[in-house]
């Protein structure tokens, strides 16, 4: 498979890949080796602690990008750049963490040493650099910023306890994720994390605990109508499909145009792009006005991005070497969706208003496992189940249904912003009655749902063979909570405006 973005390589490049090459294995990426031979339980509740000379699987730093609430709109472009830094130095501590698997099981204090202390130094001459762009643009840097520089090491079994988003990422109101919240415990259980080594791909996950047998999910454990369309009078029930196809001309980068703009590679991971053909790192509001579009209505230039879901066959796809592809991690095959649908809804309890143009969006979280999941989102399925969804599992579908990726995105806007210094306060969630607090205004609702022809990986005897994930950060070790979509609306005034006269006059629309 090929693509039609531009070839670029971050001055990191030659660092990390080299980092990454020595670990190498059949389809490429990061050894993810037998972690938990020292490891033993705590207590009978599972509750996992490591003694002195226990290897990690990961490592989780504090989101200080979800910390960052009062940027100035002049120093933004530097301090993004800076978070993009602070990712790409853990990028480097992970391969070195990876790869040091034995000097690690003869010397306890080895990642501490070795990794986890040098990594908080440069972490500190990032923080600083953020706290001095804060500045130089008239605002007040927050105080401490040194306190988000240290690291530590987590297990693969371990997820993360909300160190690197200590809040909501709406602004601390009380609101639902467009989809409840049942963490996808049902019948998927948890390993104990014991003697798991890689999958057999030579990739960091994901691994047998992290799939569920559909059957096994709780019917209607998510509530999928939250936030959606109203059956009362006071609700705009209309619907607007946008029909943009399933990336058919092969647009794909490991940018990410809202979190790092400017920065090559900021996502570390590649992404699918359906509407704007011209849509990477480098790309400004006016590019992608003047873009064209695989939409079929012409005056929908918006872009929709989402991590790209692979098939870990041992594939060499053109990113095998590359960063964000195989030099992260990201290794197998590329699955593009059968099917693409992406639909605008309505509000439970009003009218919608239009959305500005180049509102930017983003919803779940690319480091919801190393964050906690206040932010996840997405879910999964399969189809003929669709009642049934996970947000912590990938699923195993029967024979003859396909594997679901569903994104219902924030539908209540600040009435101001286009984005926000943390990318998420400017939208936000409708509560539970379906309303939007704090004098936010409803706008149509994005929903996304891909579906996705997969071979069933096989599980025995706690491995997985040939298993299916989304792309993500390397330390994420590919777990289905990371997964997350994005959106910019790059509607022409008429047809938002259509939109909206759709949705509040009860039309199903496209």
């Amino acid at each position: 498979m090929g693509r039609n973005t531009r070839k670029r390589r971050s001055p990191l490049a030659t660092k990390v890949v080299a980092g990454a090459a020595a670990l190498a294995v059949g389809g490429g990426g990061l050894v993810w080796a037998n972690f938990y031979a020292s490891a033993h339980e705590s207590d009978s509740s599972h509750h996992r602690t490591r003694s002195a000379g226990a290897q990690v699987a990961t490592i989780q730093c504090p989101d200080v990008g979800q910390k960052l609430r009062n940027v100035p709109r002049g120093a933004r472009s530097g301090v993004d750049k800076e978070l993009a830094k602070l990712d790409e130095q853990i990028t480097e501590a992970y391969a070195r963490l990876a790869s040091t698997r034995q000097a690690q099981s003869g010397d306890s204090a080895y990642v501490q040493n070795a990794i986890l202390g040098p990594l908080k130094s440069k972490r500190t001459a990032a923080l600083d650099r953020i706290g001095i762009n804060i500045r130089r643009g008239g605002g007040d840097a927050p105080g401490g910023l040194d306190r988000f520089a240290e690291c530590r090491g987590m297990g693969a079994d371990q997820p993360g306890n909300g160190d690197g988003d200590n809040g909501d990422g709406n602004g601390g109101q009380d609101q639902d994720n467009g989809q409840g919240q049942d963490g996808g415990q049902d019948g998927g259980g948890q390993d104990d994390g014991q003697n798991q080594g890689d999958n057999g791909n030579g990739a960091a996950g994901p691994f047998a605990d992290d799939f569920v047998d559909i059957n096994d999910v709780q019917p209607n454990s998510r509530d999928l109508e939250n936030g959606l369309a109203a059956n009362g009078d006071g609700g705009s029930t209309g619907s607007f499909t946008a029909v943009c196809g399933v990336n058919e001309n092969n647009l794909f980068n490991s940018d990410n145009l809202i979190v790092a703009p400017g920065v090559d590679n900021g996502a570390h991971h590649t992404h699918d792009y359906v509407g704007n053909q011209n849509n990477n790192a480098f790309s400004s509001d006016d590019d992608l006005a003047g873009a064209d579009t695989s939409c079929q209505n012409q005056g929908d230039k918006s872009t929709y991005y989402w991590p790209v879901l692979r098939l870990q066959d041992g594939t060499q796809e053109f990113d095998a070497n590359d960063l964000g592809g195989g030099a992260e991690g990201n290794v197998g095959k590329i699955l593009k969706a059968t099917e693409a649908e992406i639909k605008f809804v309505g509000n439970q309890q009003s009218d919608v208003v239009a959305m500005p143009k180049f509102l930017r969006i983003i919803t779940g979280d690319a480091k919801a496992f190393t964050n906690g999941v206040a932010n996840a989102n997405s879910s999964f399925s399969c189809t003929g189940f669709e009642d049934r969804q996970v947000t912590d599992k990938y699923v195993l579908c029967p024979e003859g249904s396909q594997v679901v990726r569903t994104s219902n995105f924030q539908s209540c806007w600040d009435g101001q912003n286009i984005d926000s210094a943390n990318h998420r306060d400017h939208v936000a969630f409708v509560q539970q009655d379906g309303s939007c607090a704090n004098g936010f205004q409803a706008i149509p609702q994005l929903q996304v749902r891909l579906v996705y022809d997969v071979p069933a990986p096989t599980v025995e005897n706690g491995q997985v063979q040939n298993p299916y994930a989304v792309d993500g950060f390397p330390e994420q070790l590919h777990k289905p909570i990371t997964d997350h979509n994005d959106f910019i609306n790059v509607m022409d005034e008429n047809l938002m405006n259509e939109v909206v006269d759709c949705i509040n006059g009860g039309e199903d629309c496209q």
